[in-house]
């Protein structure tokens, strides 16, 4: 069955207090919408339509061209913005899924079940509800004595009988294709001069239609975010079941309440995160590795077997064996080869360090590329920046940097160079020499023989 699926995001989301569109309000480092997104990709066969409104050009950006856009010029109700979606999706589909953007903890296995029940169905149309001990003011779904839903009647005009109903419209529904079109054009405007969606459940009745609904089972399924309360609530939902899922793939969580992992961060299995841990972005981590305590990770990569303890990294790529910390920083471009050790409150940035590189505490190594088995003595810094331009430092293999060395680049130390502690070297060093001073000279030996 071809499935279509529509994502309602044209909401102002006035609630929320900010100059950002609603939809694009980060939860596990991700905008609301594409969470939404990807939970319907799983069922549709077509790209999924986003209706738009408030911040389009934004929303447009962010969601790029995984899907199809159609615009609500006004926002005059639900049944008005998905005839929005109209002249993109009738006619191509049998089956139209419609469900809203700001419901980031829908879970695709809930999805599918409802098409699925649609699919089975001699219904019009297949809902999701939810049963919740407050209400929180969800309309309430009125049904018949053989399941059939007979009504979706609003709180504000529910009566304490309905009131007393604790199944609720959790805003999901799949329709028959054919049958939707026609039936939003026969929604009657309200007193408040919108279109419902809900309404096109009073129009199948009068006709006489099916209309079946399913209930979840987890009721944060329809928990939709319209202030900050709210998204911190699905915050924290989404964070258990994130940390859930990783500690049942075979990672240990020391404390996972002080533990933050991203949606789109990958984990090798015996890996062991360590409280106050925060990984974010596109992070992957390898096997066997030590995470933290207090490590933040932002779109690194770290391979298996690493070590790496109150420490700060982004957008940098980490190879197996490395160990790292603590207060150590790993900024853009940075790179360290298999076996990389780093000492305490060392930093890199746009720099490659090959493998078996020892660099020793309060070092700042920018834009150099340092050989195989160098040994970076403490307090070394590339002295890289002239006041307008980076300027590159290469360091050849086997080089013994000595403690609080200043390079000054542009510069090149030859395979097997050595500087003496406190040297300042200004000019390049030829492999294999010994350079002292300030500025940096050629060591003089004495002659064999003399006093």
């Amino acid at each position: 069955m071809d499935v279509r699926a529509i994502l309602l995001a044209a909401g102002h989301g006035t609630r929320m207090k900010s100059a950002l569109p609603k939809m694009l309000h980060l939860l596990a480092g991700k905008p609301l919408v594409m969470h939404a997104l990807e939970a319907v990709q799983s069922v549709s066969t077509q790209r999924p339509v986003v209706v738009v409104g408030h911040g389009e050009e934004a929303v447009r950006r962010a969601v790029g061209d995984v899907a199809e856009f159609a615009v609500q010029e006004q926002q005059l109700g639900t049944g008005h913005a998905v005839l929005a979606a109209e002249g993109l999706v009738r006619g191509q589909a049998e089956a139209v899924l419609v469900t809203y953007a700001d419901m980031p903890l829908l879970k695709s296995e809930t999805i599918a079940q409802l098409v699925a029940a649609q699919q089975n169905s001699d219904a019009v149309m297949t809902m999701l509800t939810v049963e919740l001990p407050d209400p929180h003011g969800f309309g309430r779904v009125v049904r018949a004595e053989d399941g059939r839903v007979l009504a979706i009647v609003e709180d504000a005009v529910a009566t304490p009988q309905q009131r007393a109903i604790r199944e609720l419209n959790a805003s999901v529904y799949c329709f028959r294709g054919d049958w939707l079109w026609p039936a939003l054009h026969r929604i009657q405007v309200s007193p408040k001069g919108e279109y419902y969606l809900t309404d096109v459940v009073e129009i199948a009745v009068r006709d006489g239609l099916k209309v079946q609904a399913i209930r979840t089972d987890d009721p944060t399924e329809a928990i939709g975010i319209n202030n900050r309360v709210h998204l911190a609530e699905a915050e924290a939902i989404l964070r258990q079941r994130i940390n859930q899922r990783w500690m049942l793939a075979g990672v240990t969580l020391i404390d996972p309440g002080s533990t933050y992992i991203g949606a789109e961060v990958q984990i090798g299995n015996d890996t062991v995160i360590y409280p106050n841990t925060y990984l974010r972005g596109r992070t992957v981590i390898g096997s066997n590795c030590e995470i933290g305590p207090n490590t933040i990770l932002e779109d690194v990569t770290v391979g298996n077997d690493c070590r790496l303890l109150a420490s700060v990294a982004e957008s940098a790529i980490i190879e197996d064996g490395v160990s790292m910390g603590p207060f150590c920083h790993l900024r853009k471009g940075a790179h360290l080869g298999r076996g990389v050790h780093m000492g305490n409150f060392g930093e890199v940035k746009d720099s490659y360090l090959a493998p078996g590189v020892k660099m020793g505490h309060f070092s700042y190594i920018g834009n150099a590329t340092i050989g195989e088995n160098v040994n970076i003595g403490a307090g070394t810094i590339t002295c890289n920046y002239d006041g307008q331009h980076k300027h590159a430092t290469t360091v050849g293999a086997d080089v013994f940097i000595g403690s609080d060395t200043m390079l000054v680049a542009p510069v090149t130390l030859g395979d097997g160079a050595r500087t003496g502690a406190g040297a300042v070297v200004t000019h390049d060093v030829p492999p294999g020499e010994v350079v002292v001073g300030v500025p940096a000279r050629p060591l003089k030996r004495r002659k064999e023989g003399s006093e």
